[in-house]
């Protein structure tokens, strides 16, 4: 999960604030010693971990902290603010041509992730509307140009490729040609990358943005490398310019160093970030105050919100919910529910999106949305007759022995799920009466989240 490490640095720094009616100047400092500390070890710049820490104490140190009734959120809040700062301050979205064609070039290292970025920002314009086309002009590193015809293929988006002793320049001016011609309103170019910043690669690409003009050149930076990522970055902004980063693999980076150095450092944004490996998703916008929240468990319900909107079938789940209200909630049902879900990412990741579930971390690390359980679950399931999937009650002994030779799994697996289903029925006829006559307000179903019954069903 992005910034892990640095979450729970930050939250132990501030442990011994949370509850004081009265804070001292030695409270603070003690615990922005802690801060700087956890900055450092994230690999954050020393310069901005400095200021950064100078900021925050010039905050807490005012009467707004001291005044305060509760200062420790008070002081919790003022780093909020700053990390928010750090991260950027505000969103910044890729700029789109207001008509005709756009053109993003994506330039970095070899090995950061450009062309499969490339696949990624394809498929997530497609979904939006639009219709892009890639633009193959890595004609050095082998295999480049097939990749990225495989993520043509993987995403239903044209690829335009020339032989590889073509010039570059002369590739991406004919794909511009090209996607004009095919009615196309954003071309993706993938440029060559090398392991290490030379002349020549920074020549090529400075030829490239003379001859095409592209709106947008974002810079792909492996946020795993830390500080090299921020070096990298600086580079390539004073030799070619850039508008803006794209920070890949933040799903493998506890530290999250790189993502709070560069924009201080090159004073460009990071516009998006990538957070898992799937084409679909795996590609987010990046939002400071939305990711400063996550690193202080103060939660991202707006991502959530977002990302469930984007992905889940609002007409099962509102049919789903419908049935909880009414305690008809079959093995059916919760498997489509299961599957919803699935599509929200890892469970981590949500819990990373939900405020003060930082502390559950540890107890629910177990939980895989992909991992083994989850799919004897849906085995068990699949192994039911729709007879004993609407009704538990049928499941004899006979029955399960059936149902775990066609799972894959032991009788005691197949017992075990069904008393947490079970269990998770009784629930929902608890909540079932609490929606009765005189059982408070009526819910709306369309509210019900899909998360009912976890993670209670992979308790052991």
């Amino acid at each position: 999960m992005p910034f892990e490490s640095l979450g729970d640095k930050l939250q132990s720094a501030f442990k011994d604030l949370r509850g004081k009616g009265k804070l001292s100047e030695s409270d603070i400092d003690g615990a922005l010693r802690e801060v700087r500390r956890a900055l450092l070890e994230a690999d954050v710049n020393f310069k901005v971990a400095k200021d950064f820490i100078a900021h925050v104490r010039e905050k807490a140190m005012g009467e707004e902290v001291f005044g305060s009734l509760k200062p420790d959120q008070t002081v919790i809040k003022i780093v909020k603010d700053e990390l928010t700062e750090l991260l950027g301050g505000t969103q910044s979205k890729i700029t789109l041509s207001p008509s005709g064609l756009t053109i993003i070039m994506l330039v970095g290292l070899q090995g950061a992730g450009k062309t499969t970025t490339a696949g990624k920002l394809a498929l997530m314009f497609k979904k939006k509307g639009h219709r892009p086309l890639m633009a193959a002009c890595d004609v050095y590193r082998p295999a480049a140009i097939k990749q990225l015809e495989v993520l043509g293929q993987q995403t239903d988006v044209p690829v335009y490729r020339m032989p590889p002793n073509v010039d570059p320049v002369h590739i991406a001016s004919y794909a511009v040609d090209t996607a004009k011609a095919y009615n196309r309103d954003v071309l993706i170019l993938d440029t060559a990358g090398r392991l290490t910043i030379d002349e020549k690669l920074m020549a090529e690409l400075r030829n490239i943005k003379a001859e095409v003009h592209p709106h947008e050149i974002l810079l792909v930076l492996d946020s795993m490398t830390g500080q090299d990522a921020v070096t990298t970055a600086k580079a390539f902004d004073e030799n070619l310019g850039i508008d803006g980063t794209i920070l890949t693999k933040m799903d493998g980076d506890a530290r999250g160093g790189a993502a709070l150095s560069i924009k201080t450092v090159t004073g460009k944004p990071i516009k998006m970030i990538g957070v898992s490996e799937k084409l679909d998703g795996g590609l987010e916008d990046f939002h400071p105050d939305r990711m400063a929240g996550r690193i202080l468990d103060l939660g991202d319900l707006e991502t959530l919100i977002e990302t469930a909107q984007r992905n889940m079938d609002a007409d099962a789940m509102k049919d789903a919910a419908g049935k909880l209200r009414k305690g008809e909630f079959t093995l059916d049902d919760f498997l489509k529910q299961l599957k919803q879900v699935r599509k929200l990412g890892s469970f981590q990741s949500i819990l990373g999106m939900l405020p003060g579930m930082g502390k559950f971390k540890d107890q629910l690390k177990d939980i895989d949305l992909d991992g083994k359980e989850v799919k004897h679950i849906e085995a068990i399931i699949l192994s039911m007759t729709p007879e004993e999937r609407a009704n538990v009650k049928i499941l004899n002994g006979s029955r399960r022995k059936r149902i775990a030779n066609g799972a894959g799994v032991k009788i005691q697996d197949v017992n075990r799920m069904m008393k947490q289903f079970a269990e998770m029925q009784k629930t929902m006829k608890k909540m079932k009466g609490r929606m009765g006559k005189g059982g408070g307000k009526k819910l709306d179903p369309s509210k019900l989240g899909s998360l009912t019954g976890f993670p209670g069903m992979f308790n052991k």
